[in-house]
């Protein structure tokens, strides 16, 4: 597996994340930590003019490798701002020699997901034909994307989307067409929205075309949980600590991934609160390190 990392585990959550490190000191410690690789981040945080962003990889040795893309799985094309906002990334990543592309449901998309986040239940979900209108959205957007640009489509499960738990999960895979629309599989959103990681890995074999690598503390979700935390008590709670550190199954994710002879990139992610004071660059190193001598990866 090649290991690449992104921005948000410098503190760049969203695009309007304020106090926010720049993009030039998030790429040096990128380098210096050890990674070959790093996601786009945001819209709008790593420039997207194409000569620009080259001259950042290249003079460090770094190749981009994906973005995560935030599209309306309801709305599609309705959700204009949003829905251009993807396909403007779309065409830096295919600038870049990009092969996939990460899809996210809009997070937080209601105050019902963002409030019961990591306690979503079958009737908080979607009705069956809100999740056919869901997969066809994502179909159309993923055939554009592969027609157009040559670039597969993967679905993100994250905390507050309506695409969080296993059995939605289930229910987004079932309906999307296997030839290109995969799983980007992230054992930690996975664990915060009640799901077990190596479960659905199992199950999901032959759909699971790229990685995020994160840790998940299951204690300290469970602590959030219990008082009705938010998705953002939980960072501020880490629940997302240094790999190693959490309740992951490492060995038990690494043995699928080995079995399916996984060769694609794995992502590290750490979701840190830039005023809590984490020092990225320490726990950036502190994440290879454990990927280097704990997996072999």
């Amino acid at each position: 597996m090649q290991i690449s990392t992104g921005p948000v585990s410098w503190g760049v959550l969203l695009k309007d994340t304020p106090n926010v490190p720049p993009y030039s000191l998030v790429l040096d410690q990128m380098k210096e930590a050890g990674y070959g690789g790093t996601e786009l981040g945001p819209y709008g945080y790593l420039p997207f003019d194409i000569e620009k962003l080259k001259g950042e990889m290249d003079g460090r040795s770094l190749k981009l490798i994906s973005a995560f893309v935030i599209i309306s799985f309801l709305q599609g094309k309705e959700d204009g701002t949003v829905y251009h906002e993807a396909l403007e990334t779309v065409e830096v990543l295919a600038a870049m020699g990009c092969g996939h592309v990460v899809l996210s449901d809009t997070l937080f998309v209601d105050d019902n997901r963002a409030r019961r986040a990591g306690r979503i239940r079958m009737e908080d979900s979607l009705s069956e034909s809100d999740w056919d209108r869901a997969a066809q959205n994502i179909n159309d957007f993923a055939r554009l994307v592969h027609e157009q640009y040559g670039m597969k489509s993967v679905m993100h499960p994250h905390v507050g989307g309506f695409l969080e738990t296993d059995f939605e999960i289930d229910a987004a895979l079932q309906r999307t067409n296997p030839e290109i629309v995969g799983l980007c599989y992230d054992m930690a959103h996975i664990a915060y929205g009640g799901g077990d990681p190596v479960a659905v890995l199992d199950k999901w074999r032959d759909r699971t075309w790229y990685v995020h690598i994160k840790e998940c503390d299951n204690l300290v979700r469970d602590e959030v949980l219990t008082r009705e935390g938010d998705y953002f008590d939980g960072v501020e709670s880490g629940v997302f600590p240094e790999l190693g550190k959490g309740t992951i199954d490492w060995q038990g994710i690494a043995k699928i991934l080995t079995a399916i002879d996984y060769q694609g990139w794995g992502t590290v992610e750490q979701d840190i609160i830039v005023e809590k004071g984490v020092d990225a660059l320490a726990c950036a190193k502190s994440n290879r390190a454990f990927l280097r001598e704990e997996l072999g990866w």
